[in-house]
């Protein structure tokens, strides 16, 4: 028997799980960059195939995991808050939550922080709610994710069951998603669907995505997002609803950008130029407005966050009532 490596049986409750999500609610301590590592090693395997990060798990497969990943999985959270998790850190994570129960608990995100970690990102909401656990009873884990520019609605799971729960149903799409932005120009028609398929590109302002090309098929992205017009400011800009029925990385951002209609304030996306009015702060416009989805427990989540303060300025400024729609 090899001792530097484990077979894990993937359980009922987590059937349909891509492995990445499988991974992150298993081992939460495991970045996706070292995820991709060991797949492309062949240390990680599905069933003794060599798999991507996308694939898809069947109840009952034994996924292929080395002994030095599973090892930290065996201490349970610590309900000590960790020596760097400031009181401050702790208050911030408080004055976010819009609703809490015993299995969720969903956040107003700010402006300007990242949801997860990444190269040169050492602060992050993810890694507060890990030290944490002495509040929630245990390891909070995100669902789904928003741009650290991005603002409002952000989901998390109180505990692993309702993690895998929570990811059935973003996979299933029953989970209604609206946002809205400020865009610059006023679409036509004023309600539209978009539908064009991503590919990431590096580029100056870092990670970015943008309309497949023919011949990119192989690694294209399906993404389709709804709009809809809500008001408009003369021919200058308009205050749109964006209801994403997938969930790809700057979707919503790439897609109005190809309409021609970036987002106010979106330097990657054409939209940090020539904006709309002086005033206006040269920040991304785009709020994760509302979340719609059945509770992993029963019942309905049903949850809206209120526009950020620069958004909210905005509307001000450009005579926008915010109480106009839901």
């Amino acid at each position: 028997m090899n001792e530097r490596v484990e077979t894990l049986e993937v359980q009922a409750d987590e059937a349909g799980l891509r492995l990445d999500r499988w991974f992150r609610i298993r081992f939460p301590e495991v970045t996706h960059g070292y995820l991709q590592k060991l797949l492309r090693s062949g240390q990680v395997r599905v069933d003794s195939r060599r798999v991507q990060a996308n694939e898809r798990l069947e109840a009952g497969s034994q996924v292929r995991v080395p002994k030095v990943v599973r090892t930290p999985a065996k201490r349970p959270p610590s309900l000590t808050p960790p020596p760097g998790l400031s009181k401050a850190d702790r208050d911030f994570i408080e004055r976010m939550i819009l609703y809490e129960d015993d299995e969720v608990l969903v956040l107003n995100k700010p402006f300007g922080i990242a949801v997860q970690g990444g190269t040169g990102t050492k602060r992050h909401i993810d890694g507060i709610l890990a030290g944490m656990a002495d509040r929630f009873g245990d390891r909070p884990r995100l669902v789904h994710r928003l741009d650290r520019d991005t603002t409002g609605v952000l989901l998390v799971a109180k505990r692993r069951d309702a993690a895998a729960r929570l990811g059935r149903i973003f996979q299933t799409r029953a989970a209604a998603k609206t946002y809205w932005a400020l865009v610059k120009g006023v679409p036509k028609p004023p309600q539209g669907k978009v539908e064009a398929a991503l590919v990431k590109a590096a580029g100056p302002e870092g990670d970015r995505v943008r309309k497949a090309q023919p011949g990119e098929q192989d690694k294209a992205m399906h993404a389709t997002t709804h709009y809809s017009v809500i008001d408009r400011v003369a021919h200058k800009a308009a205050w749109v609803s964006l209801k994403p029925v997938t969930g790809r990385q700057h979707q919503l951002r790439a897609h109005m950008a190809l309409i021609g209609h970036p987002i106010v304030g979106d330097n990657k996306y054409e939209g940090g130029l020539d904006l709309p009015a002086e005033e206006i702060e040269p920040k991304l416009h785009l709020h994760a407005r509302r979340l719609m989805l059945p509770h992993p427990g029963g019942g309905q989540i049903d949850v809206t966050a209120p526009l950020p303060e620069h958004m909210r300025r905005t509307w001000e400024l450009l005579g926008l009532d915010e109480g106009k729609w839901g």
